[in-house]
């Protein structure tokens, strides 16, 4: 029997809310079982209906999704958490990243990107929109330094590769060390080692070079 995704979603335009659930619920394997139309209700719905999933707006009144993301990671942090934007810059993704979101999409991609973004973040991996990967690739493999890309960078061993992908890929330290059968001092420390070595600063470059290796799109 095929396993349904339950979803909350929470948007604050009636007729988006309205079309994105339609979209949703005519797909096999999810359904939306509850709506908010601000912040501050898409905490107290997670907390009453317990999603798989939070599908969420960046932009609502009262409290905007990245508040609300920061707040529900540290009350359900195994909670996965998609949003949504209009927004190409990636100073929203870095920021979202650094809140724990697991995807990223543009309010404005074909319906298909969504649907693949909600099976792709269900499955345990991040997901990133088609667009901005394009773009973020752009600029990674312009610039003169940076990630991969300065003097001096060296091969990273099979061990932190593996590393930076679960990483890429949204899981925690924790998640990581029980996953690869290491303590998460460990794991620590192969993430810094790597991230020293491509002279990566954040967690936005690590996701870069998962863009840039093809890690986002593997199964």
């Amino acid at each position: 029997m095929m396993e349904t995704t339950r979803i909350l979603l929470a948007e604050d335009h009636n007729t988006v809310r309205e079309g994105i659930k339609m979209l949703v619920n005519a797909q096999p394997d999810m359904e939306v079982i509850g709506e908010a139309d601000n912040g501050n209700a898409a905490i107290s719905q997670t907390r009453a209906l317990k999603p798989d999933m939070l599908v969420m707006d960046i932009s609502m009144p009262e409290l905007n999704g990245l508040k609300a993301t920061e707040k529900l990671r540290k009350e359900f942090p195994e909670l996965k958490i998609l949003t949504l934007t209009r927004h190409t810059d990636d100073g929203y993704l870095q920021q979202l990243i650094k809140a724990g979101v697991n995807g990223y999409v543009l309010k404005q991609s074909a319906p298909t990107e969504l649907i693949n973004a909600i099976r792709t973040v269900r499955a345990g991996r991040s997901y990133v929109d088609s667009e901005l990967t394009q773009k973020l690739l752009g600029r990674y493999t312009g610039r003169a330094t940076g990630p991969l890309r300065g003097e001096g960078t060296k091969e990273i061993s099979d061990r932190e590769s593996e590393v930076l992908r679960f990483i890429a890929w949204g899981y925690s330290n924790k998640e990581i060390a029980t996953r690869l059968d290491l303590s998460v001092k460990t794991v620590e420390a192969h993430k810094s080692n790597a991230m020293r070595k491509l002279n990566m600063r954040s967690r936005i470059d690590i996701v870069r070079y998962a863009i840039l290796q093809g890690w986002l799109e593997e199964e």
